[in-house]
């Protein structure tokens, strides 16, 4: 039975690692970062490079380095929340940005018409690797349902 990681080993830029070998910012069991570690909060702040598609005082959004689909984006808050379950009432309208900005991105990318999926992982039940709340735009192909 394999038992590797089920994410990438390694991440361009991503100079920092934890004792385990994970990336600094991905979860291993018994062990969470801090949220200025993550690769997504390193992205945001401009101290590794991606691929940005858009970004405003409030979001950035870049191409996934895994993608999933021929359009994998990836849309961030800058402000640093784990996971949905960290979100508080304050946060409403830093969430209906994140779903404004990857209805945009979706026009940019020529997809808004075919149609788009639009996922939020929430812990690594889900397969949420990155605690920093990231919502995925994929598209470009035929969806399948269900989805996992």
């Amino acid at each position: 039975m394999w038992m590797g990681a089920p994410w990438p080993t390694h991440f361009p830029g991503a100079e920092v690692w934890s004792p385990s070998g994970v990336p600094k910012g991905l979860f291993t069991v018994g062990e969470r970062t801090r949220m200025s570690d993550t690769i997504f909060s390193k992205i945001a702040a401009g101290e590794i490079p991606a691929d940005i598609v858009y970004e405003d005082e409030d979001l950035v959004a870049f191409r996934d380095v895994g993608p999933q689909a021929p359009t994998h984006v990836l849309v961030i808050p800058r402000k640093p929340i784990p996971t949905v379950n960290d979100l508080e009432p304050e946060d409403a309208e830093l969430v209906g940005k994140l779903f404004l900005a990857a209805k945009k991105i979706a026009e940019q990318e020529g997809i808004a018409e075919a149609g788009y999926r639009m996922v939020i992982n929430c812990n690594a039940a889900s397969g949420q690797t990155v605690y920093h709340l990231h919502l995925h735009l994929l598209g470009g192909r035929p969806m399948q349902w269900p989805p996992g």
